[in-house]
Formats: structure tokens, C-alpha cells, sequence
């Protein structure tokens, strides 16, 4: 007789973490403890550990979820929005969205620190970067920005850093009053701390010759949607040494001169219409173009072309020097600042289409713009863009008529953009059609009371002519590179997407086990609801009432995320790690500030921090004050103690990871907390290491004031190759009345500090992974999430320690969800971490966080996801090539010619007919059995980076380049 449950049901947290019962009970084994708890007893100490659960419902079936989550989304109401201001409706090609955006081969890869196993990650932002280059006629562009906004704040930080000659000490940036609001908001908020004075005004009217103006910021079109010849103003501010920078529309520049041509020092903007979905805010690619003289401060990433050590042409993260993690508290911006998979769909978009595609596209939405026009001037509306791409701006005669067209149009499905006076925005898309124009026009004359019938608007959609000024007109050529005129067919362009895809490493192939970095599983069922409509197409301005569903996820999560952290409240809005930083920085500057002390500028910061924490304290406005750590890798509290009595009087706040970056729950946390608040400062915990935490202890328990959250690590937001992430922040209530606000759509507290990214909710439409990441784990789960990635950690950590030095350890000798092994006694046998790293491609895996947070050493973390056999295999090729470095050791292989040094093996070096190693093929691409039956064959061998960036090319490679290499082959 078998009993029947009938209320049992399949649990989401036997999916989601790795190690069944009888896996955990073999490493239990191997640590040498009794039970999980035990390992966590002796890992996390006991004064920080919660004594109650978090507050989280009950876990929920992959099933139930998705049933539920489509109610929830019901609540989303799809309007057709004509609101612009950045934000546009856009076709996704459906090869794209499959092939890319749906595909965990591209969404879960890392990124390309390691260049070897990225070549088709690389390929594809060297096509987004070529495309910026050429819409923009911009000499150099980064493989993107977090959105418009912050990547306008960089434009400004930027400019500010050249500064040369007369200009040296000019600190005031003059921003055109047209610009779009979101844009200007973030702008505030990133000149005020850094000492740069923005100005805002008329640009006909501002006095270029004033000593005290060091830059320009203009919309292209503006926020009205009106184009202005802006080629003499911008020759005049150059001749004064007044540098330029313009945020362009990319889809305009099709038809439209771009700022490039018209002098133009930095060009802006975003490519969310370039087949990106709205999704209520993002995540969108920004871009950022400028020129050549300005590639060593150039903000983010810049992809290059290098060659590998046989002289192949490839691909690789340029000028790497710049980074926050070697500038540190000299940095003035974040590399952690990109949306790589949505560049990635951008790019392929302008590939797909190709210059004609994307100028057809333009032409359409112009089109229909002016037909739009004609109609509205026969129903007498006066519009006032003489010149316009896709907007119009229509002057109502009072306020009553704008609210009559506004409560019809929102009875109708539509929305339009209302502006402070009585006017209405028109901004049309790629998705608009001719049946659009005449609903929008039925409204107007509707509320006008006149008839539509006389306008023949098939006969006039039959003369339309693009017939702007001369001037304004686009002459020049782009997207000639073949690469955009090759992949036109569906089928050439799923054999492209599918050949670069197969170039890159990611984990469909195996586990990333990057210390800090969290690559742990995306579960399709988390990610399914980010391409459904109802979440896809939301607008992020259109009213709240319309995206009831999103509020209503919005403000569980945020409940959630207070409940796990022990704070009282949380704003979503920070679009990345560093921006969530930076955010919970500016809210502690607002608190002190609201107490009138503003003096409190110094911020103490471990040597151990993440290398993005000085550079958000600099972009925050304060000094940096480095606290040094002892010989076990632990805050040297008597320096700490001595450094924050030292700055007593202007002490705002401590940086602190937990648990450390050094992998490491430091005993004495609490009493580093206490020691600031003592002295009038407050805690900002990082959370790049909370998936420690969960469940377990918290960041108010160990006695912080605000904490952010990386939700592209703890939370399952995948990687995306380097982004999109989420950053939200966590506070007390002390800090509540300070999170950021947005100019457009209420958010906030009630003494909001001013717009951090651009959208009010920042990248909305992936707080839907870790919402249904949260749901379906439950609380329970997500502790035992915890539990497991600190078992994983130590149970590596158990298996390796007789081969690598484990750099540190807690007090009983545990690591915590991560550890860090010393390569640096390989160095007097010539072995490099670097040759560990390419090593670790012929056996199939990505090499965990190298040199840092210590030179010379690589920081392990398993993540709970993955199972005992994976973690073995991974075990295993370490061990092998500690062996193969014993061999070299030993005196039995070359120093200067063995495995090591010669990695990674490509397919085509394994299959040549010359092999002069002094080792078997079959040792250099096969080391081990389980390699032969899941070979991933990096495509190019070891890459020169130091040739990368003494000739910096960072447009698509010419063809002429590729034909050498073969003829040279």
C-alpha cells in the first residue's frame, strides 16, 4: 500500500541549489562536521546571528508562480504611448529576442575580463560600438552606459577632467533648458558633491565668453522634439575653448547631421529604440561617444582589437589600466557601468537591418509624423516644431483643453505626453502605422467637435517628402563595415548569432566560480515573465494607475528585501552595484547635511574593499581614508579606531563589505559599527557578498545604516556578460525621508535627494527575476540557499587546501561563501596567476576572480547551485594543474614552454601539422577524462593585451584584416 499526498508539491528550492541529501552528506564528510549547521555555527558568529526569520510567504511551485505572476501582470494595463521623452515602443526582431535575449548561452556568460572565451561577447560590442561611432561620425565609443541620463553625468565629469588652458579653473556646465527632465535630474545630483556648477538656461541667450563655463550640454532633437541648426553655436563655444556635449537620438541620425560633423566634443544617449523592449524604465544600453584624444578618459568599457600570441586578430576589454579597481580613490567613475546584453541586442539590431533597414525605419516614423502634423493643422491645433523627427508639440489654448484631449485620449487606450503648460507631446514610433495617426487625429477632432471625414489621409500619406533644412540633412555614409549588410536573411543571422555564441564560455558549459561575482542559476521560470507584453511595453511615465501590476510587485519586493536586510525601507531605483553605492552614499550626505553638518566628508574605506567603493565615495563628494587590514585578512580595528577618532569631526561614513571581500565573517563587525557611530558617521554596508547573509544574519543585525543590494548576484539577476544589474538600497528609518526621487513620477522620501538613473524604478523589468526568485524559494529556501553556498565554498575549500595556500579563514578555520588561494610561491618557478587562469579554458572552466582584492591570487566562490560532481570536476583540474606546475617545479617541463605558459590550446593549434611543444596534444587539450566528453575549445590562443593598447582600434576589424590572417595561416 502507497500512501498518496495529495497536498505535496514540487519544490523550486530543489532546482535551484545544487547538492541533493546524500552529495551534502559526502562533503559533510570531507569538511570533517556533523551537519550544515554545525559548518555554519563555526562560520558565522554567534552575537550576529538572527534570532528570528525574516517575514517572507510561503514558497510557491515553478507553476503556481507563473499561474499567479500572470494575474499580477493583468494588472499592467498596455496603452498605446506616444510619450517619448527617450522611451520608445520598438519591434523586437523575434531571431533576436530568441537567439539572444531569451538564450542563457548569451545572458549567462560573464564578463570579458577573460578575453580568450569571450571572442563572440567581444565581436558583438564591437559592432555596437561601430554602429555608435558611425551614427554619432564620433571618432572612439564605449560598449555602453547604464541609460541617457547617467551616461550625460559622465559626459559632464568627463569634460570637467579635460579641461585645459584658460579653462583649467572654469567649474560651471551650462545645460540648455530643453533638455529632457530625467536627463537634468541626474545631473544635479552629480555635480553638486564633485564641485561642478550647473547652470541651467536658454542656450541662445548664454554668454559664451564667460571665464567660468567649461561646458555645454544640448538635446538633439530636444525635449520638445524640435531640431535646431546648432553648427555656428557649437563652432562659437569651441573657439572659447567651451567644450560640447550633445545627447542625441541614434534613430534620427539616420537622417539627421550628426553632432560628430558639427563639432561635437562628447554625443550621448540611449538605444533602447533599437529593438530593445520599454519594460516601465530599462534595462537599456546607453551610449557614450567622443573623440579620439579623449579614448584615456573615456568613461566604462571600450572593447579593442588586439592580436593572440600566433598573431590571429582579436578581441579584448581595452585600456584596462583605467579601471576603479587599480585608481581606486583617485577613480571618478565606476566600470561597472554597463548593460552589456542589451548593447549586445542593440548592436544585432543594427546589424539585422543595416543602414537602409534603419533609414527605412526612420523615414516611416518621419513619415508619419508629418502626416500627423498635416492633420492636426486641418483640425486648426497649432503645433510648434518648424523641424521635427518624430515629435510633435501641439499648443493647446488653455489648460481645459489639454485636460478635455487627455481624459479622451486615456479613455481611448492612449497616452500622450502632457507638459506643465498647456501643451501636449506626440512623439511616434517604429511601431506606429498610418490606422495610429487617424486614432490620434479621431481624438483631437473629437474634442474640437469637428469632423475628420474632409481629411483624405491616404491621399496625403502619398506626398510626404523629408524636407527639412538643408542643413540638418544627413549627407555622410554609415554602417558600411560588411558586417552590416551581410546578416539581412533570418537564417544568416541565426547562424551568426548562433557562431558567436558557440565562441564564448558561459554557464550552459559549466560553473563560473567568480569570487564576488555570484554566477549562480538563472531559472528559466524566472525569466520567462520579462518578455511577456504586459511588463514589456509599459512606458515608465505613463500614470501609476496603468502599471498597478508592476506596483504591486514593486512594493512586495521592497517588503521583502526590508524583511531579509532588517531595514525599514528601500528604493529600487539604483540601475547597477555602483550605482546603488553611490546612491546610498548621496542618502547619507542628505542625512548629515539635514542635521547642518555638511563638514562630514570623510569616508573610511578598507584596503580590502571592492575597487568600486573609493570611486563612488569620490563621486559622492567625499575624501577616501584607506583603514588597513591585519595579517589575517580582517579590518585592523586599532587602525580603524585611530583613523575615525583622527577624523572625528568630519566623519561621515564607513564602506564595509560583509562578509569580507576576503571571504572572511570578521568577528568583530559589530563593535567597527559601534566605533563610527560614535563618532557621528554611519555605515554603508556593500552587498556584493549578502547571498552570505541571507536568512542567517543581516546588515542591520551586525549594526549598519543602509546597505545596497546586488540583485545580479544574490538575487538571479543573470550577468548578461557584463550587465544589466540591479542595485537597489536598503535603510533605516532614519535615512527613509533620503532616497532618490525622480522629477516625472513620484518616488521617494519626502526629502528626496534628486534622480539617480534615469527611470523612477530604474531597470523594472528585471526586478521580475528576483521577485520570482524570492516567491518561489520562500524563506526557508533562501536560507538554505545560504547555507549551501557556504557548504559549497567549504567543501573546495577542504578538497584544494593540500595543493593552494587558502590566503584566510575565520576564527575555527572556515571560510565564508568565498575564499581566496595564494598563487604568488608559484612565481619563483615562473608560473604566473595569469597562466593558471588560461589553463583553467583547456579544462573547460573560467577562471575564478584573479589578483584580486590581492595581487596574485584567485578569489573562489562555487554558489550554491551547482553539485557535487561539478564542484569535483572543478576540484579535480586544480589539483591537475598544481601538478602541472609541480612538473615545472621539478624541473621536468620547460619554465618557459609548458602547459601553463602555452594556454589556452585552441582547436586549430591542436589540429596543426606542426606541433613543436614538448608535451602531447592530448595533455594540452584533453588533461583530463571528463574534458573529452565536454570540450569547449577557446577560439584564439593567449592574447597580447599590451599590443591592444599601444594600437587601440575599437571599430569592427576590416575585412582586409581577416584576409591576411588566413593568407598568413
Amino acid at each position: 500500500m502507497i500512501k498518496i499526498d495529495l497536498k505535496k508539491k514540487e519544490r523550486f528550492e530543489r532546482r535551484h541549489n545544487g547538492p541533493d541529501s546524500l552529495q551534502i552528506r559526502d562533503m559533510l564528510e570531507t569538511i570533517g562536521v556533523n551537519s550544515i549547521d554545525q559548518l555554519i555555527d563555526e562560520t558565522i558568529p554567534a552575537n550576529i546571528r538572527l534570532k528570528t526569520d525574516p517575514n517572507l510567504p510561503e514558497a510557491k511551485s515553478e507553476h503556481e508562480f507563473l499561474k499567479e505572476f500572470k494575474q499580477l501582470a493583468s494588472k499592467n494595463k498596455i496603452s498605446s504611448s506616444y510619450i517619448g521623452m527617450g522611451y520608445y515602443n520598438t519591434i523586437t526582431p523575434t531571431v533576436i529576442q530568441r537567439n539572444i535575449l531569451e538564450n542563457p548561452g548569451w545572458y549567462t556568460a560573464y564578463t570579458p575580463y577573460q578575453a580568450e572565451i569571450a571572442q563572440g561577447r567581444l565581436e558583438a560590442l564591437v559592432n555596437f560600438q561601430t554602429m555608435v561611432m558611425d551614427l554619432t561620425a564620433m571618432e572612439i565609443a564605449n560598449a555602453s552606459l547604464l541609460d541617457e541620463g547617467t551616461a550625460a553625468a559622465e559626459a559632464m565629469s568627463m569634460l570637467y577632467a579635460v579641461r585645459k588652458g584658460t579653462k583649467k579653473k572654469a567649474n560651471t556646465f551650462f545645460v540648455d533648458q530643453h533638455v529632457f527632465p530625467q536627463t537634468l535630474d541626474i545631473l544635479k545630483t552629480r555635480s553638486e558633491p564633485v564641485g561642478i556648477n550647473l547652470e541651467i538656461g536658454d542656450m541662445t541667450m548664454v554668454d559664451l565668453d564667460r571665464p567660468d563655463i567649461y561646458g555645454i550640454f544640448v538635446q538633439y532633437p530636444d525635449n520638445n522634439g524640435r531640431i535646431s541648426d546648432q553648427r555656428s553655436f557649437i563652432a562659437n563655444a569651441r573657439e572659447r575653448n567651451v567644450l560640447v556635449a550633445v545627447a542625441a537620438d541614434l534613430l534620427s541620425l539616420t537622417l539627421l547631421v550628426p553632432p560628430g560633423e558639427i563639432g561635437a566634443d562628447v554625443v550621448v544617449g540611449t538605444t533602447q529604440r533599437f529593438g530593445v523592449p520599454m519594460g516601465y524604465g530599462g534595462p537599456h544600453a546607453g551610449y557614450f561617444a567622443t573623440r579620439e584624444a579623449y579614448k584615456r578618459q573615456i568613461p566604462g568599457r571600450i572593447i579593442g582589437v588586439s592580436v593572440d600570441k600566433n598573431g590571429k586578430k582579436a578581441y579584448r576589454m581595452a585600456l584596462q589600466t583605467r579601471e576603479q579597481h587599480i585608481r581606486r580613490e583617485k577613480a571618478t567613475s565606476n566600470i561597472c557601468t554597463a548593460q552589456v546584453l542589451l548593447a549586445v541586442m542593440a548592436g544585432m539590431y543594427g546589424v539585422y537591418h543595416g543602414q537602409e533597414g534603419l533609414k527605412n525605419i526612420a523615414l516611416k516614423i518621419h513619415g508619419l509624423a508629418q502626416l500627423l502634423n498635416k492633420g492636426l493643422n486641418y483640425l486648426k491645433y497649432d503645433q510648434s516644431n518648424e523641424n521635427f523627427f518624430d515629435t510633435l508639440k501641439i499648443n493647446c489654448t488653455d489648460n481645459g483643453l489639454k485636460e478635455k484631449i487627455r481624459i479622451r485620449a486615456t479613455d481611448q487606450g492612449v497616452n500622450f505626453r502632457y507638459f506643465e503648460g498647456p501643451e501636449i507631446g506626440i512623439s511616434l514610433d517604429e511601431t506606429s502605422e498610418v490606422v495610429d495617426v487617424n486614432r490620434i487625429l479621431q481624438i483631437f477632432a473629437d474634442v474640437a467637435g469637428k469632423e475628420l471625414s474632409g481629411f483624405d489621409l491616404e491621399k496625403e500619406s502619398e506626398s510626404i517628402n523629408l524636407s527639412w533644412d538643408a542643413a540638418l540633412v544627413r549627407k555622410s555614409d554609415f554602417l558600411s563595415h560588411p558586417v552590416f549588410s551581410t546578416y539581412h536573411s533570418e537564417h544568416d543571422m541565426l547562424r551568426y548569432l548562433k557562431r558567436l555564441e558557440n565562441k564564448d564560455l558561459s554557464l550552459v558549459h559549466s560553473m563560473i566560480s567568480l569570487g564576488s561575482c555570484t554566477m549562480k542559476l538563472n531559472a528559466t521560470s524566472e525569466m520567462i515573465p520579462v518578455t511577456w507584453p504586459e511588463f514589456g511595453q509599459l512606458h515608465p511615465f505613463v500614470p501609476v494607475d496603468q502599471a498597478l501590476g508592476y506596483q504591486q510587485m514593486f512594493n512586495e519586493l521592497s517588503g521583502w528585501l526590508n524583511e531579509i536586510t532588517g531595514f525599514a525601507a528601500t528604493s529600487l531605483q539604483p540601475n547597477s552595484g555602483a550605482q546603488g553605492e553611490y546612491t546610498g552614499l548621496m542618502v547619507i550626505r542628505a542625512y548629515h547635511q539635514s542635521r547642518r553638518e555638511s563638514h562630514r566628508d570623510i569616508t573610511l574605506i578598507p584596503s580590502s574593499a571592492h575597487g568600486t567603493n573609493p570611486a563612488s565615495a569620490i563621486m559622492a563628494g567625499t575624501k577616501v581614508v584607506i583603514v588597513q587590514c591585519d595579517e589575517k585578512g580582517n579590518i585592523d580595528v586599532d587602525d580603524l579606531k585611530l583613523k575615525a577618532e583622527q577624523h572625528k569631526d568630519n566623519l561621515a561614513a564607513l564602506m564595509v563589505t560583509y562578509p569580507s571581500t576576503h571571504g572572511v565573517f570578521e568577528e568583530s563587525i559589530k563593535e567597527i559599527c559601534e566605533v563610527i557611530h560614535q563618532y557621528g558617521g554611519l555605515v554603508y554596508m556593500d552587498g556584493a557578498n549578502m547571498n552570505a547573509q541571507v536568512g542567517l544574519t543581516s546588515p542591520a543585525n551586525i549594526g549598519a545604516d543602509v546597505c545596497h543590494l546586488n540583485l545580479h548576484k544574490t538575487f538571479c539577476i543573470p550577468h548578461g556578460g557584463g550587465g544589466p544589474g540591479m542595485g537597489p538600497i536598503c535603510v533605516t528609518k532614519e535615512l527613509e525621508p533620503f532616497l532618490p526621487g525622480n522629477p516625472v513620477i513620484p518616488t521617494g522620501g519626502e526629502n528626496a535627494i534628486s534622480a539617480v538613473s534615469a527611470a523612477p524604478f530604474g531597470s523594472a523589468s528585471i526586478l521580475l527575476i528576483s521577485y520570482a526568485y524570492m516567491a518561489m524559494m520562500g524563506m526557508k529556501g533562501l536560507r538554505n540557499a545560504t547555507k549551501i553556498a557556504i557548504l559549497n565554498a567549504n567543501y573546495i575549500k577542504s578538497r584544494i587546501e593540500s595543493h593552494y595556500k587558502i590566503l584566510y579563514t575565520g576564527v575555527n578555520g572556515r571560510a565564508a561563501h568565498e575564499m581566496i588561494i595564494d598563487c604568488n610561491e608559484f612565481k619563483k618557478y615562473g608560473i604566473e596567476v595569469e597562466d593558471i587562469a588560461k589553463r583553467l579554458m583547456d579544462y573547460g572552466f573560467h577562471a575564478p576572480t584573479v589578483s584580486f582584492p590581492v595581487a596574485g591570487t584567485m578569489m573562489i566562490e562555487p554558489t550554491e547551485s551547482e553539485t557535487k560532481e561539478e564542484l569535483d570536476r572543478f576540484c579535480e583540474a586544480l589539483i591537475e594543474i598544481r601538478n602541472e606546475m609541480a612538473e615545472v617545479q621539478n624541473g621536468v617541463a620547460d619554465p618557459n614552454n609548458n602547459v601553463l605558459k602555452n594556454a589556452p590550446h585552441t582547436a586549430e593549434v591542436a589540429l596543426a601539422d606542426n606541433w613543436s611543444y614538448p608535451y602531447t596534444r592530448e595533455k594540452a587539450v584533453y588533461p583530463l577524462e571528463f574534458v573529452k566528453n565536454n570540450k569547449f575549445w577557446p577560439v584564439v590562443s593567449r592574447i597580447d593585451s599590451a599590443y591592444g593598447d599601444r594600437n587601440l582600434v575599437c571599430s569592427c576589424i576590416p575585412v582586409e584584416a581577416y584576409m591576411e590572417a588566413v593568407e598568413a595561416v
